[in-house]
């Protein structure tokens, strides 16, 4: 039996670096993917190793390098790879509009294309395991000033059901949907505060209240295709609330 390990895209910064060490925290060893981010990922990695878990950094630039190579380097570095979380993401607001080719494929290759090729790579070398997909509560919306970022993200979450299937019951597939956790820096104290009156719950999320979704997922067997929105119920408003929306 090999060490469970688990590959963490995007896993240097933001909400990935804390999935990276949840998921040391839980006894995986870790793959940490990174593009531009190498020195968070050292810092990551070095946190890591000190919790007493192996990590290894892997480059790969979603829109230019070859995603199996990433999957097999993975693999071959850490043969009880059983995991693969896709956190990485690309984010740029424009309406319909303002919304050109160039952007959509952006886009929709870092949100959607790469986690299904990835998740196909993976499933070519694992016997078994599961994939977390990292979606956005904003799929549970329409609001076109994030036009190609919401449709990758909605494509994101079909496809999260769609792979269940065709995987299952080999690999067991989910997705997260986190609400409002970790706002951009460029939010303001009083957009954030406007933010949370619109979230039934009338509070911003934790980081550790998507850490306990991500082990909810990894330790039900009995879920798959699933996406769970862990956004103190913002996303069963009608309309929501968001940046581009705000008059304050």
């Amino acid at each position: 039996m090999h060490q469970q390990a688990a590959l963490v895209t995007g896993g240097a910064t933001r909400l990935g670096r804390y999935f990276s060490e949840a998921l040391a925290d839980a006894g995986y060893d870790i793959a940490l993917h990174v593009n531009r981010s190498r020195e968070e990922a050292e810092e990551v990695a070095s946190g890591i190793r000190a919790k007493g878990r192996e990590c290894e950094i892997f480059h790969c630039d979603f829109l230019n390098d070859d995603l199996n190579v990433l999957i097999q380097s993975a693999k071959q570095r850490f043969p009880g790879l059983n995991l693969l979380l896709n956190s990485a993401s690309a984010y740029e607001p424009a309406p319909i509009a303002g919304t050109d080719l160039a952007m959509l494929e952006a886009q929709f290759r870092v949100n959607m294309f790469t986690p299904l090729l990835l998740t196909r790579h993976f499933a070519e070398v694992v016997q078994e395991g599961q994939v977390i997909n990292i979606i956005d509560n904003k799929v549970a919306y329409h609001q076109y000033p994030y036009a190609a970022y919401l449709l990758s993200k909605k494509s994101l979450a079909e496809m999260t059901r769609m792979a269940a299937l065709e995987f299952a019951p080999r690999i067991r597939i989910n997705g997260l949907a986190p609400g409002v956790v970790l706002p951009a820096s460029q939010r303001t104290s009083d957009y954030v505060q406007w933010r949370i009156e619109g979230i039934p719950l009338k509070q911003q999320g934790e980081p550790t209240h998507l850490v306990q979704a991500l082990y909810y997922l990894l330790d039900n067997t009995f879920v798959a295709g699933q996406i769970l929105f862990v956004d103190g119920g913002e996303s069963i408003n009608i309309e929501g609330r968001h940046s581009e929306n705000y008059t304050l």
